[in-house]
């Protein structure tokens, strides 16, 4: 077992209705308040309307429109123009974590002098950051429960995670009721971002007995109840242990004591969405498999066997590659069950990038020190497989 040194500060608030205690929890924080979110769901919802009542004794200032994959410019650059000019005091995000993610920065970033994307490229680290409240409205990123985002710079292709351990929310409100209404497709993409949060750390060269129950157990719920989310979407019980599952999935709980794997597939895709602006999760579920069969050789094996007999039930008896194999092929039929296109070329992807694509992931993503290293030949042929 690996030294480690860990710290949750997040309050976590978790069930029908706990939305009411919104009040309570922001007064200690501030009056001032920059509301983020994105394109209007939570309009839809009704939930807008109902923090806006909730919030009604406090100054409210609004971030609108922050889209998937946030961007730095303009969302991280117009939250912390607006955190400064009205001296904001707390931030509240409701949304997915898209919008978590972005006030990650914003956070950061109000109370910096320079360029916000000194903190976001570890050029500078941060000194102070205004405090994060969310509600969230999609299950996926565990966002709600870890110190970081991803923030994506279109004009340089590069999509970087920024993690701090100043910027853990402070408390985080869980509804399950609240992701009722996201689609088939965001649902699906979800349990295939949560899912290969649990792989990256469990595909490892040192585990322990204990986290490899926790994140078998993760991959076996996010399956289950992903299934019965799609097939009704307001099951309460499905809704609540899939938003659980992903709220545990990145906040390092199921890899204390764990030898680091470098987060091989996120590298990978981070360039994906970076270039071509497609779902997370779609791209995350695209790659695992081709990645799982690049890397699988005698060193790597016996922890896809593992994978294979506590995850899938797959005989114990049969050859070890047989169930390695067996086990990568369930993943892949599993992602497509639940209506993820599983080529790139079906999510708008095509061969003219994958050479730029491939040297951009081998320079800036560090996979020659993951779990199974890989050169940026290898992560070109990962990328040609997934096509």
């Amino acid at each position: 077992m690996q030294n480690f040194e860990y710290c949750t500060p997040t309050r976590l608030i978790f069930g029908k209705g706990v939305v009411e205690r919104l009040p309570d929890v922001m007064k200690p924080l501030g009056k001032k308040v920059l509301l983020a979110y994105g394109s209007g769901s939570i309009k839809k919802l009704g939930l807008y309307d109902k923090v806006k009542n909730l919030m009604k004794d406090f100054e409210i200032i609004e971030l609108a429109n922050i889209q998937p994959n946030p961007k730095y410019d303009p969302s991280v650059l117009e939250g912390v123009r607006l955190c400064k000019e009205h001296q904001v005091e707390v931030i509240l995000a409701v949304g997915g974590g898209s919008v978590l993610d972005c006030t990650k920065a914003i956070a950061a970033g109000a109370k910096y002098d320079g360029d916000p994307w000194d903190l976001i490229s570890y050029k500078v680290k941060a000194q102070a950051a205004l405090p994060i409240v969310d509600i969230l409205t999609l299950s996926a990123t565990g966002s709600e429960f870890d110190s970081g985002g991803v923030i994506s710079r279109t004009e340089t292709n590069d999509k970087i995670g920024y993690l701090d351990p100043l910027l853990y929310p402070v408390c985080s409100i869980l509804d399950p009721t609240y992701t009722f209404s996201v689609s088939k497709k965001q649902t699906a993409a979800g349990c295939a971002d949560a899912m290969n949060h649990v792989m990256e750390q469990y595909f490892v060269e040192d585990s322990t007995l204990l986290n490899d129950g926790f994140c078998e157990a993760e991959l076996k719920s996010l399956m289950v109840n992903t299934r019965a989310c799609l097939e009704n979407p307001e099951d309460y019980r499905a809704r609540a242990e899939m938003m659980l599952c992903c709220t545990y999935g990145c906040n390092r709980i199921l890899s204390l004591g764990n030898s680091p794997s470098g987060w091989p597939c996120h590298g990978i895709e981070h360039a994906l969405s970076a270039y071509y602006d497609i779902t997370h999760g779609e791209g995350l579920a695209i790659i695992t498999p081709r990645w799982m069969k690049h890397i699988l050789n005698e060193r790597t094996v016996d922890r896809f066997v593992k994978y294979g007999v506590n995850v899938f039930g797959i005989d114990s008896t049969l050859g070890k590659f047989e169930i390695a194999e067996r086990a990568i092929d369930e993943t892949y039929r599993f992602f497509e069950s639940i209506g993820i296109p599983m080529h790139l070329r079906e999510v708008g992807i095509d061969d003219s990038r994958i050479d730029e694509m491939a040297h951009h992931i081998a320079i800036n993503e560090g996979l020659e020190q993951a779990y199974a290293p890989l050169t940026e030949k290898d992560i070109k042929e990962i990328l040609l497989a997934s096509l």
